[in-house]
């Protein structure tokens, strides 16, 4: 198993190769402005750099930006406390901002890092797992949009899954996608007959689990509002561990008459 300490300091190493700074870069006072590049250990998204991203891990705020928006973010992160910049207010004037150069504010996503334990659950539930070749079975579907992805996606790939069986009627359904070999985020789908009884919680717990066997580091993301979510995280040995969010382009064609 891993330690706390070298959990977060892998962390710390992903985000620093995507936002283009140094790990010590997160724990400074002051926002740190830099300039996107595609690095290729980065979290396979998009396959081009980020118009604007910003990341915080409680402290301050690492803002990866086009070369444009340098004079104005200097400007608009005077006297901010870092992580104050994620509230309305701020996303207001970034927005403003951002709508100059065609670009929006998507969500933010909500991060959780595992706690450096196995859980070791049991469960009388019927459970089947899943390796990468089985999973594709699955895809085309809409009954599991969190627990894999829409198709077969090569640069973060559906690994693992787990499922929970009412006969032969799949419950729930658990999935890791390798961002990176050794980061794996894990999603979760219960189908509405069966959630509120402890499925997810079950199911992302054996997952996690799991993942550390195989030498990985499981992780989840969620959205601000999404509290069902957050419990399931919470529950499952998971703690925040940081924020992060991004700028869209606008779909200028969808308001064309």
């Amino acid at each position: 198993m891993m330690t706390k300490q070298e959990i977060n300091q892998r962390i710390l190493r992903q985000l620093a190769c995507e936002f283009n700074c140094e790990p010590c870069d997160f724990s400074k006072e002051e926002a740190v402005i830099t300039t996107p590049i595609l690095h290729e250990k980065r979290r396979k998204f998009r396959d081009k750099p980020f118009f604007l991203q910003m990341a915080t891990m409680g402290r301050n705020t690492v803002i990866s930006a086009d070369e444009r928006l340098h004079p104005w973010l200097s400007e608009w992160v005077k006297g901010k406390q870092g992580i104050w910049l994620f509230e309305q207010h701020n996303y207001f004037e970034l927005e403003t901002e951002l709508r100059k150069y065609g670009y929006k504010m998507s969500l933010t996503h909500h991060m959780f890092t595992p706690r450096a334990e196995l859980l070791n659950v049991r469960t009388n539930l019927k459970i089947r797992w899943l390796e990468q070749e089985e999973i594709q079975q699955y895809y085309g579907g809409e009954e599991f949009p969190n627990a894999i992805c829409d198709r077969f996606r090569p640069e973060r790939p559906d690994v693992l899954a787990v499922v929970a069986l009412d006969g032969d009627e799949i419950m729930g359904m658990a999935g890791c996608s390798a961002d990176t070999p050794e980061l794996w985020q894990i999603g979760i789908d219960v189908k509405k007959a069966y959630r509120g009884r402890g499925i997810a919680v079950t199911l992302v717990s054996l997952l996690r689990d799991e993942a550390f066997r195989r030498d990985a580091i499981p992780y989840y993301g969620t959205s601000l509002s999404n509290l069902p979510s957050w419990k399931t995280a919470l529950s499952c040995g998971f703690e925040p561990a940081w924020v992060e969010a991004e700028a869209s382009e606008i779909e200028m064609d969808r308001f064309a008459k």
